[in-house]
């Protein structure tokens, strides 16, 4: 145990996936950084599904991965089976999965860890977060460190909070209730307290996880065997192929039989008994809400998905579950294939504490106290990816802001992960936020195969992106131009290879297999998919290119950080509430507010354009 005083620039609490990559951003821009967690083992415990990236949320890793991070680098070091989800849709929607090996995975990611440069990692569980009023914040609190459960202090000018589900975590099977942040670890529950100390807001959300079964008391012949792609894709643009074997996953479904199982004991469900009050995700329901919510339907696919290379569990993805052990045990066993399965753990159902993440700003740090940054689960978020994209902005900008510089701050229409912060600050959340496509406007410009291109600048500017990637991305950005021209320069039949690329049902091999030029600069199937994408959707791209550039026109136009909204009389009470509240930075984010009209905004631009005008009123006074 850490014991005394240490001073450092930036503390980051907890070891999860938004932890970690806060730790690794900060350390890698120069900050004394700590992570903090209750054990080194756990960091990066997969403690859901050990699977990265999907629909939406693979967007996410390579964005990651474009910014300078972790996690795609990671899971293609762990992954054990690589797939690129809706092949048949168009590319705005492709998106990179892996199913990884829950104990490689949090070994690669120690790895990193332990061999960054900067970075101390400190066992212990902390009690109380310090801070203190500071004239330069504006009379706002300034966070000053943190003291820890069993002694000593840490002090720090910026500290990140992404502690998960631990904040006041029960767990939930049947009516047993167990105090704890995943199975086999203690909650948070001081911390919960601290906060609130602080003067923030807590509220509460709930999450589930499936039981798991023993491999070798699966029956897999009545099963579809799900394999991986022939040629997998990586993530990490760092990554040039995927060498090591994928092994299969199987697909199962439920039945009338066990839809009728789980009606007869819904009065011993804990989402149905009142014992759990809190919101869940409404895109990863637990079984019991599937079948309340769709009577009619008779069947409810199962993932069944290995938990690693030789581990003897089996994760049942699609069974999330907090039933009574009895009532599991019996659902189980009505899948075909678990007839006579083994359940290695339970199912079970987690509450836990977040911070409604209107309380903070597009930086991610608190308004009420400065210094002070939350990331992942605690902002009202699910999933690896989301708590990972938050954790590596939260790092930089704890960084940055020690270092007394402008805060990193990704764009909707620049990255999911600024769709998704936007989101979180300007709409808060009424359940566990998790990302979709649907959710990016931009989303034809926000694809997984242009991460790089759209963010490694980003990320070599703010120091993020090292000379190793920032060269890569200039080998890799030079092949895709000259890939272009001799896409326009070369013709076969008379006409240029571009025109043929066009058409909907043309994938241009026979090309490769004419031209040794394309085939040497195509060598890599992601640079030829790259330069197809950029041929044949050229008209939608352009298109939403222009919308991105009318969108900025309004999304620009700042806000002034002093103006009082409740001096203006003539606007409706829910605005004035709702922008007090969020205190947007431009015209745009105040677009977004949950409760605005476009009537308020029509309203708010005259009012910023009159107050230059008039060279500031009472309405802006000076600062």
């Amino acid at each position: 145990m850490h014991q005394g005083s240490a001073e450092y620039d930036v503390l980051v609490i907890g070891g999860g996936h938004a932890g970690a990559e806060a730790a690794w951003a900060a350390a890698n821009l120069g900050a004394r950084t700590v992570l903090l967690t209750h054990r080194r083992e756990a960091i990066g415990r997969m403690s859901c599904n050990p699977a990265i990236g999907g629909i939406g949320k693979g967007q996410i890793v390579r964005e990651i991965d474009a910014l300078g991070g972790l996690m795609g680098l990671v899971a293609d070091e762990a992954g054990i089976q690589f797939r690129l989800l809706n092949r048949r849709k168009g590319p705005a929607v492709w998106a990179p999965r892996a199913q990884a090996d829950s104990r490689v995975y949090p070994a690669v990611l120690r790895r990193y860890l332990e061999n960054c440069p900067n970075l101390s990692i400190v066992e212990g569980a902390v009690e109380t977060i310090l801070a203190e009023r500071h004239d330069k914040s504006g009379g706002h609190q300034r966070v000053a460190g943190v003291v820890l459960q069993h002694g000593g202090c840490l002090t720090a000018p910026a500290v990140v909070v992404a502690v998960g589900t631990f904040l006041r975590g029960l767990m939930h099977t049947g009516a047993d209730t167990t105090p704890g942040g995943r199975v086999g670890e203690d909650a948070a529950d001081r911390l919960s307290e601290s906060l609130r100390g602080l003067g923030l807001t807590l509220g509460r959300l709930k999450t589930g996880t499936p039981p798991r079964v023993a491999r070798d008391s699966v029956d897999f012949s009545p099963l579809v065997e799900q394999a991986g792609d022939e040629q997998p894709l990586p993530f990490s643009f760092m990554t040039p192929k995927i060498t090591q074997p994928q092994v299969p996953c199987w697909l199962a479904a439920t039945n009338p039989q066990a839809h009728e199982l789980i009606r007869v004991n819904l009065h011993r469900a804990p989402l149905y008994t009142g014992q759990i009050e809190s919101t869940g995700p409404r895109y990863c329901p637990s079984i019991e809400t599937k079948i309340v919510r769709f009577p009619d339907k008779e069947r409810h696919q199962i993932f069944l998905e290995p938990e690693g290379r030789d581990s003897e569990r089996i994760y049942l993805n699609g069974l999330s579950t907090s039933l009574p052990r009895d009532v599991q045990q019996r659902l189980v066993a009505l899948v075909p294939g678990l007839a006579r399965a083994r359940i290695v753990q339970w199912g079970y159902a987690i509450e836990y504490d977040f911070v409604p993440p209107e309380q903070t700003d597009a930086a991610l740090m608190t308004k009420k106290v400065h210094g002070l940054f939350l990331a992942g689960q605690i902002n009202g978020t699910s999933g690896y990816e989301e708590a990972a994209g938050q954790g590596l902005v939260a790092g930089v900008n704890a960084a940055r802001f020690v270092a007394g510089r402008d805060p990193l701050i990704l764009g909707r229409d620049q990255a999911y992960i600024g769709v998704m912060i936007d989101d979180l600050v300007t709409r808060g959340v009424v359940e566990p936020y998790r990302m979709f496509t649907s959710r990016a406007e931009h989303r034809m410009h926000l694809r997984y195969d242009n991460a790089d291109q759209r963010l490694t600048p980003v990320g070599r500017a703010y120091g993020l992106v090292q000379d190793d990637r920032w060269a890569h991305f200039l080998r890799m950005k030079d092949r895709l131009v000259r890939l272009a021209d001799a896409l326009e320069r070369l013709r076969y039949d008379g006409r240029p290879i571009r025109e043929w690329l066009k058409r909907p049902e043309e994938e241009g091999e026979r090309f490769l297999r004419s031209f040794d030029e394309l085939r040497e600069l195509a060598d890599g199937s992601d640079v030829w998919t790259r330069a197809l994408i950029a041929v044949k959707y050229e008209g939608y791209i352009d298109r939403q290119q222009r919308l991105i550039a009318r969108f900025r026109e309004l999304e620009d136009q700042p806000i002034p950080a002093t103006i009082d909204y409740r001096a203006l009389k003539q606007f409706r009470r829910e605005a004035v509430e709702r922008w007090s509240a969020v205190r947007p930075r431009n015209v745009g984010q105040a677009a977004r507010v949950s409760g605005v009209h476009p009537t308020d905004v029509a309203m708010l631009l005259v009012h910023i354009v009159g107050g230059r005008k008039r060279d500031r009123t009472e309405v802006f006074p000076p600062e």
